[in-house]
């Protein structure tokens, strides 16, 4: 068991990461044609604009939070809020872009499993993507509950002390989650995962936001009346 969890926690997060950055380069380098998300809103409408704005609000807000949340230092905040407080906030913001993100996730697996013309035209990969992603959010909600019983900031504290030791590639740091709930660590290999199967995925399209539609001109379409 210790291997096991020495291999998630020490060694994985490093896997994940050299495949996801190889991997998206060479996705780019080889095969720019597959390079987006295929839209279905041409093939039905029907709930697609709530559901997919609520899904992509949900997930920014999910992403920046942990980013945010997990890689900043605990003496960087301690003088202007205390790990207690703190935690209720990731709770309440978590809570609420968790929401946004099963609903309106919630709706497009939906759609994408029992919609005949979506199903028709949805890959493997396309299915396994978004059920990966509400399973994740489910988990990370159930996360929020676990953690309405130990308020204290603790395991919060452990998270981010893990987090920060893989960042700054300090070996062991999966003794920081020795004593976290097991809820917590599988939706952190969960959330890895994610990762390790992006640059083989629809998920790829991510990278063309701050690269591509930030910057480029508006298109212009014209009606043939």
């Amino acid at each position: 068991m210790s291997f096991i969890h020495s291999f998630f926690f020490d060694f994985y997060p490093y896997i994940v990461t050299v495949v996801f950055i190889l991997g998206s380069l060479l996705r780019y380098d080889y095969g720019q044609y597959t390079w987006q998300a295929k839209s279905s809103q041409i093939l039905s409408k029907k709930n697609m604009r709530w559901a997919s704005n609520l899904f992509h609000i949900g997930i920014i807000g999910i992403f920046l939070g942990h980013i945010v949340g997990l890689l900043t230092p605990h003496w960087i905040y301690e003088n202007f809020i205390s790990a207690h407080h703190k935690q209720i906030l990731a709770m309440t913001a978590g809570g609420i872009c968790g929401v946004m993100v099963l609903i309106g996730g919630g709706t497009l697996m939906l759609r994408r499993l029992f919609n005949p013309r979506i199903r028709a035209t949805s890959s493997t990969g396309d299915i396994l993507v978004i059920v990966i992603l509400v399973v994740q959010v489910i988990l990370g909600l159930a996360t929020i509950i676990v953690s309405s019983h130990h308020l204290d900031g603790s395991v919060m504290l452990s998270l981010s002390k893990w987090c920060q030791d893989v960042a700054t590639f300090q070996f062991g740091a999966s003794r920081n989650l020795v004593n976290v709930p097991i809820i917590y660590e599988i939706h952190i290999v969960l959330g890895m995962t994610i990762f390790l199967i992006f640059p083989f995925t629809r998920l790829v399209h991510i990278w063309s936001a701050p690269a591509e539609y930030l910057v480029r001109r508006y298109q212009i379409v014209r009606s043939r009346r």
